[in-house]
């Protein structure tokens, strides 16, 4: 073998092992964040003020119960073990947002799913690009998130036009 042939070798085998390592890491995420909405979305049933947030909070508890369970066969497809709990930031920010009570509890529960929504449809999008079956769930899995980051941005106005 020439040295170009072992070259792209070399770097086609590199650039597999690097796409298994960001697809494996992509679904470690999603099924963190699944955890952390469920967590968030019962929370926001107990605490929430308004019936759009609880409303917000039973479909964010329905939809990533489901997403969670399409997560973990696509990680047992992809050799991943599932993460039992979110990851250390989506504790912080549960134990945080459950400090709060009332109408700051709304808000600060509004924004932080539209902060939080905004960036998983932005990754899911990317995601979903790839031709695997990590890319597939991503696939099936934007709509639902794109549904909450609406409700969650309804959320957050309707808390904006209340507090004037």
């Amino acid at each position: 073998m020439n040295k170009l042939t072992v070259a792209l070798a070399t770097m086609l085998c590199t650039s597999g092992v690097a796409f298994a390592a960001t697809q494996q890491a992509f679904i470690t995420r999603a099924m963190q964040g699944n955890l952390a909405e469920v967590q968030m979305g019962k929370l926001a049933q107990q605490k929430g003020t308004t019936q759009t947030a609880k409303s917000l909070g039973q479909m964010l508890t329905n939809d990533h119960q489901a997403n969670q369970q399409k997560a973990e066969q696509v990680a047992k497809q992809t050799g991943v073990t599932p993460p039992t709990s979110p990851s250390a930031v989506q504790k912080s920010n549960y134990d945080r947002l459950s400090k709060l009570s009332g109408a700051e509890f709304d808000r600060q529960f509004a924004a932080m799913m539209v902060k939080d929504h905004r960036k998983d449809v932005s990754e899911f999008r990317r995601e979903a690009r790839m031709k695997s079956p990590v890319g597939e769930y991503a696939k099936q899995t934007l709509p639902t998130l794109q549904k909450h980051l609406r409700a969650a941005e309804k959320l957050e106005h309707s808390g904006r036009t209340a507090a004037r």
